[in-house]
């Protein structure tokens, strides 16, 4: 979290505070880490504004490299639960990673496509582009 740039920037600091604060009270806890809501970020193709399914073209950041791990919000739900009173979570962090679930956004696209039947119209975005708007907010877009 801490090589997060901004806007997430603010919430990972926020975050380790609260971190930071709960284990130094020696207060137990149990962090669950489930990265992306799948049912956010891929109602709109991962991308930034959209909450609805694309089916004529999607831009492409040029960020190949990138991974997210998509998980149900039920799943995040359970696992959480089944943690409360399980001795092995106490004072740990549980990341839940399933391994078919970490895609890129071009693969995420490509499933989209073959469910659907159709190719989008790709566009691509440089890193540089894709972080432009973003620069100087202190919050999600």
């Amino acid at each position: 979290m801490e090589n997060a740039i901004e806007p997430g920037r603010v919430t990972f600091d926020d975050k380790m505070v609260v971190r930071k604060a709960i284990e130094e009270a020696g207060i137990p806890f149990t962090f669950v880490s489930a990265n992306c809501f799948a049912g956010y970020f891929l109602s709109g193709l991962c991308q930034i504004g959209h909450i609805l399914l694309l089916t004529d073209s999607v831009v492409l950041p040029n960020l190949s490299y990138i991974y997210p791990i998509y998980v149900d919000k039920d799943d995040i739900a359970t696992y959480t639960i089944k943690s409360i009173n399980d001795p092995r979570t106490l004072n740990k962090t549980r990341y839940l990673r399933p391994p078919k679930n970490i895609l890129s956004q071009r693969e995420v696209v490509q499933i989209w496509e073959k469910l659907i039947g159709k190719e989008l119209k790709k566009s691509t975005l440089s890193k540089e582009e894709f972080l432009a708007p973003m620069k100087g907010k202190n919050h999600f877009i």
